[in-house]
């Protein structure tokens, strides 16, 4: 990589732990919001880094603070009286490191929280005051001004000369004049965005005498969000029509809201590819929808923009060919005809990729289109190729040294299998994937793989240790429900303990001799798992909490080590794989990594360590230590297929993109 990869933009949430209660909705709308949806996979919804901070006291403050690592920053500083009322926190917010581009925006919680804005770094600074936001749809109001505000800090170029108001989102509301719903709506909307520091263009009320009304129809469009209000007449009118076709042809966010009463007998093609929100006929129209409208209109602004910026970014970077269009949306007809008169023919989109049946009229235009990390001519490049996935939750510390949203591993994981099965790579897991999170999710990518590539193989394989596969009736069920889907490898207890059990019966691990057995069965399962692959992923992992011998995914990284597999480590995303990389960059072993912590935070360890002992299959920290204190960084890089500061960004890096750029990388190259 020639540069540092950056992103468009990021956003840091900072909050008492002891306003939890309040700053809790305020972050789950901008999770669900601003980060992808973790339960529609599928969607094309944003996908900003998020960062939070919080502590576990109430009298301490997080550890570290945010810093700039993208081309933008915002820092949401939540005050209240238990911010104001504490030198520590007061200090903590005066040391930020604030700049022109790592920027801060204050939501008070309550009227103490404005006291922040009377000394110190956030003097004078204007303050979203949450408190005052009342009813029923507080949150959703709170949100739109949340979201106006990433919009503005994040993507416009604000001159500090000028009213505030000068860098606000401007709304096109295109509707038909026929009939009242349009109208109306029209008018509602219009009234409630008067009472926010939003703009808006309404209709030819707007244009100044004597100025031509298409011109200034299209100068407005040209800088605007256009919200297409669908009454029953709006697709036959010829301005709408026109309006719409002018936000295409001008690459301009789009949102569509269906109002329709009765029936429209023709939607307008170019109508399509855009979002929609479905909203109530009746007028007048009531502050839910309203909101609805403006929310989504917002988020889809923000994803216009941040899509965008961040194409233009992986070109830089190399991900994508400097000579290719970069689209907002997914390809359009009339695009590609535009690019083909151009000569041009290579266009990028966002992820995630079409599927080849809604894709395949552009071979008529003999057009590649692709997204940034997936492309038909990659679509078979690791067939034959076994990649173990060892993925699991990081420790939740209140967000006060690990600073990730508690679901990012879970997006990590639905992302990197998306592209993994895209490429007809193999997938290994090792557990019980009925509970997993993403379970569903894989065996919808495994189905569609099959489909498109009309074969019987199955590309995802499960290991499962003695005694878990013989748990209960509802296991046996879903292995017969998907077992032309998922290859069940279900292994049998290792020779040495076989004369102490009763191989039919399941075993409770509620005593040492019985965390001994499942220790033993846990490493022979990971053993010969590892065995079968390729190459292995490992991000997050508990550090305390588990069943085995040591921490399930730090005995994996050591079998991989042991097997001379190719192994990427993961070491932005928190958890056990962070402290095995600061081990190896550092040369010395982080405490949570040695006997004396794996003992005094894992309750009976002791015991089961003394057992495992007599038979010498315990956990041997003396061999374990010098084992990662000395890796060769660069050979543990080129053997997985990178050079050195690539693989060294695999052990910092928070960005998922980024990530899986590398890894898919580093996969390709040893299959080349």
């Amino acid at each position: 990589m020639n540069t540092e990869f950056k992103p468009p933009l990021a956003l840091h949430f900072i909050w008492h732990p002891s306003d939890q209660e309040s700053a809790q909705p305020i972050l789950d709308a901008v999770q669900s919001y601003l980060a992808r949806d973790v339960d529609r996979p599928f969607s094309r919804g944003l996908n900003i880094p998020l960062f939070f901070y919080s502590s576990a006291s109430p009298n301490a403050v997080p550890e570290g603070s945010p810093i700039s690592i993208a081309k933008r920053d915002v820092v949401f500083i939540l005050t209240s009286k238990n911010t104001s009322g504490r030198k520590a926190w007061q200090t903590y917010f005066d040391q930020l490191p604030l700049s022109n581009s790592l920027c801060a925006l204050p939501i008070a919680l309550d009227e103490l929280g404005l006291q922040h804005g009377s000394n110190g770094r956030l003097t004078n600074l204007n303050f979203i005051r949450a408190y005052s936001f009342e009813g029923e749809h507080r949150k959703q109001a709170l949100l739109v001004r949340i979201a106006h505000e990433v919009y503005r800090y994040g993507f416009v170029e604000i001159d500090p000369t000028r009213p505030g108001k000068d860098s606000s989102i401007k709304l096109f509301l295109s509707h038909a004049k026929s009939g009242n719903t349009g109208r109306l709506h029209a008018e509602a909307i219009y009234r409630y965005i008067d009472t926010t520091n939003m703009s808006r263009f309404f209709d030819a009320t707007e244009i100044s005498p004597g100025f031509k009304f298409n011109e200034e129809i299209i100068k407005h469009i040209q800088d605007s969000t256009l919200v297409t209000i669908g009454s029953d007449d709006y697709s036959s009118r010829y301005w709408c029509q026109r309006e719409i076709l002018c936000a295409k042809e001008h690459q301009r966010p789009i949102l569509a809201v269906d109002c329709l009463e009765e029936y429209e007998d023709r939607i307008f093609p170019a109508s399509s590819n855009i979002p929609c929100v479905h909203i109530t006929a009746n007028t007048p129209l009531n502050e839910k929808d309203i909101l609805r409208i403006l929310n989504a209109a917002l988020l889809e602004t923000i994803r216009h923009q941040h899509t965008q910026k961040a194409l233009a970014e992986y070109q830089k970077q190399k991900w994508i060919s400097k000579d290719c269009i970069t689209l907002p949306r997914p390809p359009e007809i009339r695009q590609i005809a535009k690019a083909k008169q151009e000569g041009k023919t290579q266009v990028c989109y966002p992820d995630p990729a079409l599927y080849m049946e809604e894709a395949d009229w552009l071979s008529y235009f003999e057009v590649e289109a692709f997204t940034p990390l997936w492309s038909p001519e990659k679509r078979d490049i690791l067939e034959n190729i076994h990649i173990g996935i060892s993925i699991s939750a990081a420790p939740n510390d209140s967000f006060s040294s690990h600073h990730l949203p508690s679901d990012h591993l879970k997006r990590f994981s639905q992302d990197l299998a998306r592209h993994l099965l895209a490429r007809a790579g193999t997938l290994i897991y090792g557990g019980d994937l009925r509970d997993d999170g993403f379970t569903q999710f894989i065996l919808d990518e495994a189905v569609a793989l099959k489909s498109r590539l009309d074969s019987d193989s199955i590309h995802i394989i499960n290991h499962i240790a003695w005694p878990i596969h013989i748990e209960d009736e509802k296991l046996i069920e879903w292995r017969a429900k998907y077992y032309n889907i998922i290859n069940m490898q279900e292994h049998d207890a290792p020779n040495d303990i076989l004369n102490s059990i009763d191989p039919n019966i399941y075993l409770k691990p509620s005593t040492t001799d019985n965390r001994y057995i499942w220790s033993r069965c846990l490493t022979e399962m990971r053993e010969k798992s590892i065995a079968e692959s390729d190459a292995r992923v490992c991000a997050g992992g508990k550090l305390s909490g588990y069943l085995g011998m040591m921490p399930g995914i730090l005995e994996e990284v050591l079998i991989s080590l042991d097997q001379n597999k190719p192994i990427y480590l993961l070491g932005g995303f928190g958890g056990l794989v962070t402290e095995v990389c600061q081990s190896i960059l550092q040369n010395k072993i982080t405490e949570p990594l040695t006997e004396t912590w794996q003992t005094h935070n894992n309750e009976g360890y002791q015991a089961l360590q003394e057992k495992a002992r007599r038979t010498g299959h315990h956990a041997d920290y003396e061999v374990i230590k010098p084992k990662l204190e000395n890796i060769d960084l660069n050979q543990l890089a080129s053997n997985a297929g990178l050079d050195e500061e690539e693989y060294k960004r695999l052990f910092e890096s928070p960005f998922i993109d980024e990530c899986i750029h590398i890894i898919l990388k580093g996969l390709e190259s040893l299959n080349s």
